[in-house]
């Protein structure tokens, strides 16, 4: 036996025991629940024999009764609430198999070969992580999903027993074939600790007790049910603290064997493939941050997220000389080719990842669009640039602020704001009051919003409309992952004088509305981009100095007293 085949020999004897002791704890909570059954039980057999006889004795075994019936009842609520709770499922995107045989097939053959049980079906998920995903949960086993068998002879229930395989949607558009198949290999090996029974009713157990706790804390209950389940997910709360550990520890266990299992496949290439992964992460949080989130905060979402990873990763290996040579890869075949309809599924995951990150809708209406990338700089950045301008101005108009203009005092201008922010009082007068009033104005448009709940979800990658992945989440708030912690009034007022500055630029310098795809919207002037705005605004909003915005806007040829179009 090889030094792989012992390692994951003791890893699966590890988790296997921490199994055992993850129901151990169920089987010491049954005990105790059933204790006072049981003494009553000897008590009466001790009475139907002639011992323990007496008055005193009757009233002692008709308490035990009552007790015993009482910790019974309380025992079936709680096992009750603990099988009917319905465990979170991550969302996805579903996969069926004809929307991607060939991912499929890869998938199939890399079971074999790790010579585990395939997953039941493959879902899509709008983040950089891959894992396999337990829904055999009876409320978790409606959504569309195909069976992925090792053979003929495999059985329906055996499939419908495997985890399903959820892949993170960028990974498919930057990595290679190969690539992919290397990282899913660690994930698709632990299929086969998952298989084991002991292991398998340990996690129910765990994910029951969780799923419980949830339920019992959800809002909207009534006193009558609200007791009830606030008692059950107290007593789960013990017993889950109780199981921490163990848990814990077995997860850890079943990751090391499935880790050391998988290191007989292409385990050279899978080094490099990690690489791709935190490269993959990082153009992923950077697009998410800087390009998908003005636009989803304009109505719009972005229908091509992961082929935009693509764009961002390309251009940061063009910066960045460490990120040298991963361009080269891209000439190799990519993974979304094992989709059939990759533009699907891609717009789908790009739906989700607005839902999960910004709390859109579950599908397009009237504010809630899709824009390509080619339409970003009209439809998302101009628009935001004029929208923020015009807002600028309204709450100049609030605070009494004259207009600069003396042609004509109802248009609006840049001089008008750079002569308020730099004139008497400082900085901490005007540039204060006016960042107040921003986020005042910012927080009350946001209260205004319609509140998006769930629906009817996007389609899946070939399989037309599914029902709302967030369903299982409850009615939770949304956005369930923000991207951002709100912003200060100060970084607002910069937001909207630069705004107002990219304005002046375009209606008088002829500079044009662009997207740089590592830092999202941008001025192109002459058709490069001028990423030095920044500065010289800061100096105006923090210090009330206005002469390197002064300088900046000279050098491109801006006329701060002309007027500017807004929204």
């Amino acid at each position: 036996m090889s030094g792989i085949d012992v390692g994951e020999e003791l890893g699966a004897r590890a988790a296997q025991a921490r199994a055992l002791a993850l129901l151990r704890i169920r089987s010491r909570a049954l005990a105790v629940a059933i204790l006072p059954a049981a003494f009553a039980v000897v008590l009466f057999a001790a009475d139907a024999q002639g011992h323990l006889a007496g008055p005193a004795w009757d009233a002692v075994r008709w308490t035990v009764l009552g007790v015993a019936v009482v910790v019974l009842l309380v025992t079936v609520l709680v096992a009750v609430s603990v099988a009917r709770a319905r465990p979170a499922m991550s969302p996805t995107v579903p996969v069926p198999e004809e929307g991607a045989p060939d991912l499929y097939r890869l998938v199939r053959d890399l079971a074999d070969r790790l010579d585990v049980p395939a997953p039941s079906a493959i879902a899509l998920t709008p983040d950089c992580d891959s894992w396999l995903e337990d829904r055999t949960h009876r409320a978790l086993r409606k959504g569309p999903g195909a069976a992925l068998r090792k053979g003929p002879g495999a059985s329906a229930e055996a499939a419908d027993t495997a985890p399903v395989l959820v892949i993170g949607s960028p990974f498919l558009w930057w990595m290679r074939v190969a690539e992919l198949r290397a990282v899913l290999a660690p994930v698709v090996a632990g299929t086969g600790p998952s298989a084991h029974p002991d292991i398998a009713a340990a996690r129910r157990f765990v994910r029951g007790l969780d799923a419980t706790i949830a339920d019992a804390a959800a809002p909207g209950r009534g006193p009558v049910r609200g007791a009830p389940l606030a008692f059950a997910g107290w007593v789960a709360r013990l017993l889950l603290r109780a199981c921490r550990g163990d848990a814990a520890e077995m997860e850890r266990c079943v990751a090391a064997a499935a880790s050391m299992r998988a290191q007989t496949v292409d385990y050279g290439l899978r080094i490099a493939a990690q690489e791709q992964v935190g490269l993959a992460y990082a153009g992923w949080d950077r697009l998410l941050t800087r390009v998908a989130l003005p636009a989803w905060r304009m109505g719009r979402w972005p229908s091509r997220l992961d082929a935009g990873v693509v764009s961002a990763l390309t251009e940061l290996s063009r910066r960045d000389r460490l990120a040298d040579g991963f361009a080269l890869r891209l000439g190799e075949r990519p993974a979304c080719d094992l989709l059939e309809e990759p533009g699907v599924a891609d717009e789908a995951a790009s739906l989700l990842a607005a839902r999960l990150f910004h709390g859109g809708p579950a599908e397009s209406g009237p504010g809630w669009a899709p824009v390509d990338w080619q339409q970003y700089p009209d439809e998302v950045v101009d628009r935001k640039w004029r929208s923020e301008a015009a807002r600028l101005h309204r709450v100049l108009d609030t605070l009494g602020v004259p207009r600069a203009s003396a042609a004509d005092p109802a248009v609006p201008t840049l001089a008008r704001v750079m002569e308020h922010l730099s004139g008497p009082g400082g900085p901490g007068g005007p540039g204060e009051a006016l960042a107040a009033g921003i986020g005042a104005a910012v927080a009350r448009e946001e209260a205004e919003a319609p509140v998006h709940g769930g629906g009817q979800g996007h389609g899946s990658a070939g399989s037309g409309p599914a029902d709302d992945p967030l369903d299982l989440w409850g009615p939770g708030p949304l956005p369930l992952f923000p991207l951002q912690p709100p912003r200060t009034g100060t970084e607002l007022l910069a937001d909207h004088v630069a705004a107002m500055v990219c304005c002046a630029a375009v209606d008088t310098a002829g500079a044009a509305p662009g997207l740089d795809w590592l830092d999202g919207p941008a001025l192109l002037v002459g058709g490069e981009r001028r990423a030095d705005l920044a500065a010289p605004v800061l100096s105006l909003v923090e210090d009330g100095d206005p002469d390197p915005l002064l300088s900046w806007l000279a050098e491109v040829g801006v006329r701060s007293d002309k007027p500017v179009r807004l929204v």
